[in-house]
């Protein structure tokens, strides 16, 4: 089965048990816009942390209302914050998504290792893509998360993007491990990990997938180039989750991918209590609503 555009996904999850989400420091329109659209729709309901003021202007400023009942007033970005992942650990809501707050200052309540979101397992980055120029959704990891993961943490985030993937109906998503070569360098220790981890894949110890690498960026999702350099590979030119070798390299091609690529993007770090939409604080209101769709997907796994 192939997931092509966003809108099938949503339809696949259109009788599933409706959730919260609660919105830290909805205090912008496509924030507020997003959420409301998600919530007409039947997705979600939803709270918000903010300022209420703040909120309650931006909702005029869009012919909006919002009931003061669904609002908890906070004084800044860091109470917005930590309110949020208050009402996920008493269980007045389910997920949680980003607004207008800086990343670093939504996340450090999530990770705090006495009140946060943490169960034990690696929290890691999924961003989602829907392109014009591929022929079907496709994701990275990690670009948010995991700085410079080691062949155990690289395991796991296979691991766990393939049951995001499993979620949606993709029975043996294929996951290409990018490098900058397709051989094997002691010099290049993506390389080396990328050869083990299809190895592992070949053993059986990750299933439910197809892995290959080391491959190229180029192989990993255009057919055509991998007839051309004689790479045989079921994923090459049909990559479903590309593995990053670094936070550097998966950022910098996700930003490319929305701001080049007509793409877009959804994102959520899994491995915590709860799914975590995250988007950036310039993303589109399609965007968010994409986001709040991979969040529901991990609910429902």
């Amino acid at each position: 089965m192939e997931i092509k555009t966003y809108d099938q996904l949503r339809q696949n999850m259109k009788h599933q048990t409706k959730r919260t989400v609660v919105v830290a420091s909805a205090i912008e329109d496509k924030t507020l816009e997003a959420v409301l659209k998600a919530a007409d729709d039947g997705m979600v309901d939803y709270i918000l942390t903010g300022s209420a003021k703040e909120i309650q202007d931006v909702a005029a400023s869009i012919g909006r209302k919002v009931s003061t009942d669904l609002i908890y007033d906070t004084k800044d970005e860091n109470e917005a914050a930590a309110k949020a992942v208050e009402l996920i650990n008493t269980g007045d809501a389910d997920f949680i998504q980003k607004g207008m707050l800086h990343t670093a200052a939504f996340l450090k309540p999530i990770v705090n290792r006495d009140t946060g979101l943490r169960i034990g397992k690696m929290m890691n980055y999924v961003s989602m893509f829907e392109t014009p120029k591929y022929h079907k959704l496709f994701c990275l990891t990690d670009g948010g998360m995991q700085i410079d993961p080691d062949l155990k943490k690289k395991k796991e985030m296979i691991e766990s993007t393939v049951d995001l993937f499993h979620s949606f109906g993709v029975e043996t998503p294929n996951v290409a491990c990018l490098c900058a070569v397709e051989d094997v360098n002691p010099k290049m220790q993506e390389t080396v990990d990328a050869a083990a981890l299809k190895e592992m894949n070949q053993k059986g110890e990750i299933t439910g997938c197809v892995v290959e690498g080391p491959i190229s960026f180029d192989l990993a999702m255009n057919p055509a180039t991998a007839k051309v350099k004689h790479f045989a590979s079921p994923v090459a030119g049909n990559t479903d989750i590309l593995l990053m070798p670094s936070i550097a390299s998966g950022n910098a091609l996700l930003k490319a991918m929305y701001l080049f690529g007509d793409a877009v993007m959804g994102g959520v770090v899994v491995g915590g209590k709860c799914p975590i939409s995250l988007t950036s604080r310039d993303s589109t209101i399609e965007g968010r609503i994409a986001a709040l769709v991979l969040s529901l997907g991990v609910l429902n796994a």
